[in-house]
């Protein structure tokens, strides 16, 4: 299984618009964040984790020229809003791409994206097959298996997900401990970590790295980052072993 990090930016990116902070004016690529999305690929298949406002340009940065299904963890616009550009792979693969989501985030694409759900076929318009999931484990083309977690975004809930030995968890603040019993196992955990100081629906350093050490990976990666957590560098140098920041572009493989 390989694992490209996307984005790794919360719903700003990084730099901030209009921001004169230190993290966006920094030169270094590493403070550069777009939107938090990861490409999944493993056995044959292609598959990604939210379409945000950046997964355009992320595609092409990343020359993805196959797409075997989408998975949101939810409906917010940083995960949402490049549903439109998945009209290219329809165009290419001469199919329509799946997509994953729980009941309520499909309820949010239909308003957001009602043209894809008319009545009224427009020529060139993205194609869809909706797949509505829960919180149970599910396939994608009966040899992939993913398992949800639930976790909880201030008060809405957010689908993280666990493919084997990989777990990936968003825009998370608290995990109820009979979804925490899902990650146990986990080799390599990405978790959310906003910034320093305390968030209302997003967990801080501080938080992230307690998660990690509780969960016990071999590795654990941070993303969703804020302009407002440090530069990459430094930061780094403060995280414990196991425990690193993610960035734009950064690959691994399990």
């Amino acid at each position: 299984m390989i694992i490209t990090f996307l984005g790794t930016g919360t719903s700003q990116g990084v730099p901030v618009i209009a921001c004169t902070c230190p993290v966006c004016l920094s030169d270094d690529k590493k403070d550069k964040r777009l939107r938090s999305s990861i490409l999944i690929e493993t056995k044959g298949k292609v598959l990604i984790v939210d379409t945000g406002p950046d997964f355009r340009y992320q595609m092409l940065r990343e020359k993805v020229n196959h797409l075997d299904a989408v998975l949101f963890t939810h409906e917010h616009k940083d995960h949402i809003a490049g549903l439109d550009d998945i009209r290219a792979f329809n165009f290419k693969q001469h199919s329509a791409l799946p997509i994953y989501a729980s009941h309520r985030v499909i309820q949010a694409l239909e308003r957001e994206f009602h043209y894809i759900f008319s009545d009224l076929s427009y020529p060139g318009i993205p194609q869809i097959h909706v797949h509505e999931i829960s919180n149970d484990a599910f396939t994608i083309d009966g040899d992939i298996e993913i398992q949800p977690i639930e976790v909880k975004h201030f008060k809405l809930p957010v689908m993280g997900f666990r493919i084997d030995d990989f777990t990936y968890i968003t825009d998370a603040k608290t995990v109820e401990e009979d979804e925490f019993q899902k990650i146990i196992g986990t080799k390599v955990l990405v978790i959310n970590a906003l910034q320093r100081e305390e968030h209302i629906s997003h967990m801080t350093l501080g938080e992230a790295i307690d998660f990690a050490k509780k969960v016990g990976a071999e590795q654990t990666y941070l993303t969703h980052i804020g302009h407002r957590l440090g530069k990459h560098s430094e930061v780094s140098n403060e995280l414990p072993k196991g425990v690193q920041l993610a960035y734009d572009g950064l690959k691994i493989t399990l």
